[in-house]
């Protein structure tokens, strides 16, 4: 096991980025005709938005210019995401912020201008043009937060600098901090942020796993102080620009382009964390019974509770468990599976320096393309299918609505990408009465689905609700105070169940989504949605099946209140959360049961 050079993987392991430029100079002429486009709109149309006729054209014109510059920041940022130590793919990355920054700045007068027209104005635009009503909806929730035209240039203009703390944290992790091997009873294994995440943090060997979590640990450590203040940079500008433009607090202003109230965010963190905890402590509990472990620890909670019954698999299998389990998705639904694998919207290698976890990305008039280190182990079905349902939303939301329409709220964003999993996992329930087999489903439903997005990114939430607070407050952080912060989050959690050893508070470092608003407790709402529509899904077939196509359709065009509500889940009450808290309670309660029966039949 080992991290190879980027230059050194497979071709067929890789994403096709051809499809997005062919050549270098394809690229090169692409940022050319934006340049010239941006400048075209300014001549034209700066200090003449006076009319809905104008506005409209403006609107239109923007709309040209956006379509084009979608791709040239996918490109820059998809060629960085695989190797981040490659030093063209970084310069690059950073030109195509400067180019963004100066766009953005010399095109601010566009949001300006349009907002001091008289609202009966933009209405009729929207109504006229239905296409454009979202986004003059959207644009009329900013007005009371408008600054001057020129403060609003100033800001667009250094708006690649705030996203400097982004990009510094991604250097220190993936370039900067190199892992030593690690040693067990004599042998030596190498480590890296990918072989962590995806293979030792989930070894069998209980000496190995905690060996490798002691030494990932201690490398965190020696970068904990950059990390903080890499962070703590973050959340002086969204609290600077949230004082600047009159919000009351930080929440308001990261929620406002949710489409979501305070009372939504706090709901699902405050029930997750005393309701759902007591269900994950007897998991916990199950772990440790099964693996025969004198104390529990965080090293040990993402481990298999059947490890030896834990299939390989292949790429190639895993196309095939991707049309089976999707399958009652459609058939369209099925040639765009078919096509992810043939024409390479799939990145699948392991190498030095690529971005941890997985992730998909789908540009507008292209198609989706998704990131994934492939390890082999059969939970990385349930991740595939995770993100190709990120995948199938876009493909369905962008070939749907123009570019202003597609893409929905972050609070929704999630539901298709769980979906996905709760959909594979029906599947393999309904096709094998195997109780060991059935057993192993339902545990990675829980250690995969449950745990990932209900557990690991929601203890992200409550940890960053915590920070907010203080920024919102006027403070500062540090390494020591966020260290403090996420054992307390932890250790509230899991209670006596489970020995925080040291380390465990650094996994706040581990997390990109920090720096991407409001965005963890997001993975919980999202699955919230999700499995209550697969239950429908599992009751009532087409019928579900078809008004959830439709709603991936409708991409951005409705609320995340209004897109659940045509699913059949009405997220305005508790009543979803605490069914599907319940839900994880009764797959808990299967785990335990078919645990004794396996048990009983051993004896």
């Amino acid at each position: 096991m080992s991290t190879v050079k980027r230059q050194d993987v497979h071709v067929e392991e890789t994403w096709n980025l051809q499809d997005l430029f062919k050549t270098e100079v394809d690229f090169e002429h692409a940022i050319d005709e934006v340049k010239t486009i941006a400048s075209q709109i300014e001549t034209e149309f700066k200090g003449t938005i006076t009319t809905a006729n104008v506005a409209r054209n403006v609107i239109a014109a923007y709309e040209i210019l956006y379509k084009k510059l979608i791709p040239i920041s996918t490109f820059a940022n998809l060629a960085l995401n695989v190797d981040q130590t490659n030093s063209d793919a970084q310069m690059r990355a950073s030109r195509v912020g400067q180019l963004s920054g100066a766009i953005n700045a010399q095109l601010s007068f566009i949001e300006s201008d349009l907002l001091k027209l008289d609202e009966s104005i933009l209405h009729e635009i929207s109504t006229v043009n239905t296409n454009y009503k979202r986004f003059i909806e959207n644009l009329l929730k900013k007005k009371p937060y408008q600054l001057h035209p020129d403060a609003e240039k100033v800001l667009a203009a250094f708006s690649t600098t705030f996203n400097g703390p982004y990009g510094l944290y991604n250097t220190t992790k993936l370039v900067d901090m190199k892992f030593p091997h690690f040693e067990v009873d004599g042998e030596s294994y190498p480590l890296s942020y990918n072989l962590f995440e995806g293979d030792w943090e989930l070894e069998t060997n209980t000496n190995i796993r905690r060996a490798a979590f002691k030494a990932f640990s201690e490398k965190l450590r020696d970068y904990q102080h950059t990390t903080a203040k890499t962070y703590d940079m973050h959340l002086k500008v969204e609290k600077t620009k949230s004082d600047l433009r009159g919000y009351n607090s930080i929440f308001d202003m990261l929620l406002q382009p949710q489409e979501v109230d305070r009372t939504l965010y706090d709901r699902q963190i405050d029930l997750i964390m005393t309701e759902l905890a007591p269900h994950m402590q007897r998991y916990a509990m199950l772990l440790q019974k099964v693996h025969g472990l004198e104390e529990m620890t965080f090293a040990d909670l993402k481990i298999s509770l059947d490890p030896d019954y834990e299939p390989k698999i292949t790429v190639q299998q895993s196309r095939q468990y991707m049309k089976d389990g999707l399958a009652v998705m459609g058939e369209d639904y099925a040639q765009m599976l078919d096509r992810a694998f043939d024409e390479r919207w799939i990145d699948f290698a392991q190498n030095e320096g690529k971005s941890t976890g997985a992730f998909c990305s789908s540009p507008f008039g292209y198609h989706p393309y998704i990131l994934i280190s492939w390890t082999s182990r059969m939970n990385e079905v349930f991740v595939l299918a995770h993100e190709l349902g990120h995948a199938g939303h876009f493909y369905l939301a962008n070939a749907t609505q123009n570019i202003y329409n597609a893409r929905p709220s972050l609070y929704f964003i999630e539901a298709p990408s769980t979906m996905n999993e709760m959909l594979m996992a029906n599947y393999l329930l309904k096709n094998s009465n195997d109780t060991r087999f059935k057993r192993w489903v339902i545990s990675t439903i829980i250690s995969r689905t449950y745990y990932h997005n209900f557990v690991t990114h929601l203890l992200q939430a409550a940890y960053q609700r915590k920070v907010y607070e203080i920024i919102d407050e006027g403070g500062s952080l540090n390494a020591p105070k966020l260290n403090e912060l996420k054992r307390d989050v932890l250790q509230q959690f899991w209670g006596d169940t489970v020995d925080i050893i040291d380390g465990a508070e650094l996994t706040w470092m581990r997390q990109p989504h920090y720096y991407m608003g409001l965005y963890p407790y997001t993975y919980s709402a999202g699955l919230t949605i999700s499995t209550q529509v697969a239950k429908r899904i599992l009751h009532e077939g087409e019928t579900a099946v078809q008004d959830w196509i439709e709603v991936l359709k409708m991409g951005g065009t409705k609320s995340p209140v209004e897109l659940a509500k045509h699913a059949g889940v009405d997220i305005t009450t508790e009543q979803p959360l605490r069914d599907t808290i319940a839900y994880i309670g009764h797959l808990i309660d299967e785990l335990e049961a078919l645990t004794e029966e396996l048990n009983t039949v051993r004896k």
